[in-house]
């Protein structure tokens, strides 16, 4: 059984590259293309794909407007292609933000070294996003009025086999009552779905939180400036992009810089950022969870709640590793709620994370946990 992919581009170069590129999988069939967003969102009613690429700028009807209308008519894992330029930067979270849930750089050059790495990359991509099998996260819209205090979601477990058994003995505790600990730190690791599943959550912490927040989020250079402002124009907390000397603020959070790798100097007490710039083929990722993670545990040991969201991959397991043999506390999200169960599962799987959480379920968890008392 394929995957039913439709491609929507005003190009008929783009699409037909997109369509040869998609093909070339056995476990992928492109089933029509649409030359406009009008033309997309009647197919997607029409034709019920399981996953749409999708171009932002297009006549009659933009890409963010499409999505928009597909969320609301026919529910669908959209994929967008966007330019790595600011405003294609804010174009491109706008569409997230209507609910597509995936992006890539339109110009493949960008996207990997070679022609045939970037062809893998997007069928791989598109593979994922059409497993989720329609089960697409709420649109952030909904939850922007909501407080703190209003968040009354039941927490949810979600665990593999060989944490079972680890994490049912520790529930009724860890899910009812703060553990006492002393934390100094909040560090959370994302990619493939973190832009929406981070705005859900730090949209609905208070602005006296008490630790500081780093943040590693996959994400292209041109991004994360923009992808910064925009959590901070949401957020009652302070959300930046991280620079060299930042210190590290109760109620800040600070956003690894797309391309770069960001590390934690300084003691606990007197924390500041160092951002580096990283030419090395041997680390896949820039900015790196693990390395972030890695600095965390050297400056505050045992005294960080670090947080794994939905992503590709395993980034973060090594950093989660070696935070929690320092005494630190690990939680990833639940399967269900992830866009990709790629990076929670990893630490999930290996025993490192304490508890698996719904995505809504997070903010009061974290509030309950760093409760002293």
């Amino acid at each position: 059984m394929s995957f039913k992919v439709l491609v929507v581009d005003d190009s008929s170069f783009f699409r037909r590259r997109v369509t040869d590129i998609l093909n070339k999988d056995p476990e992928l069939d492109v089933i029509d293309v649409a030359i406009n967003g009008l033309e997309a969102v009647e197919k997607a009613i029409a034709l019920k794909p399981d996953v749409i690429t999708m171009d932002i700028e297009m006549p009659l009807l933009n890409g963010i407007d499409a999505v928009k209308q597909i969320m609301a008519k026919a529910p669908t894992a959209i994929i967008m292609f966007s330019s790595l330029t600011h405003s294609g930067a804010q174009a491109t979270l706008e569409a997230l933000n209507a609910g597509a849930l995936d992006f890539l750089p339109k110009k493949f050059n960008e996207i990997a070294k070679t022609t045939e790495d970037a062809g893998s990359l997007l069928r791989q991509r598109v593979k994922l996003l059409a497993r989720k099998k329609g089960a697409t996260l709420p649109r952030i819209s909904t939850f922007r009025s909501r407080t703190v205090a209003d968040t009354k979601a039941k927490t949810s477990i979600s665990t593999s086999p060989r944490a079972a058994s680890t994490i049912s003995s520790r529930k009724s505790v860890s899910l009812r009552n703060s553990s006492g600990k002393q934390y100094k730190l909040l560090a959370i690791g994302t990619s493939t779905g973190g832009p929406v599943a981070l705005q859900k959550l730090l949209t609905q912490l208070p602005q006296d939180f008490p630790l500081p927040i780093v943040i590693v989020q996959h994400m292209p250079a041109a991004f994360t400036l923009a992808f910064a402002n925009r959590l901070d124009s949401l957020c009652k907390i302070k959300v930046k992009q991280a620079s060299s000397g930042d210190i590290l603020k109760p109620g800040h959070a600070y956003l690894a810089p797309g391309g770069k790798q960001m590390v934690i100097d300084g003691t606990e007490n007197a924390a500041k950022l160092r951002v580096l710039e990283d030419n090395s083929e041997r680390i896949a990722f820039k900015p790196s969870v693990d390395i972030s993670f890695a600095s965390a545990a050297k400056v505050f040991g045992g005294n960080v709640l670090g947080i794994i969201l939905t992503g590709m991959g395993a980034d973060g397991r090594e950093g989660s590793r070696l935070l929690k043999s320092k005494g630190a506390t690990i939680w990833a999200q639940d399967e269900e709620s992830c866009v990709v169960y790629g990076m929670p599962q990893a630490v999930t799987v290996a025993g490192i994370s304490e508890l698996s959480l719904a995505l809504e379920s997070f903010p009061s968890a974290i509030l309950k946990e760093i409760q002293h008392g």
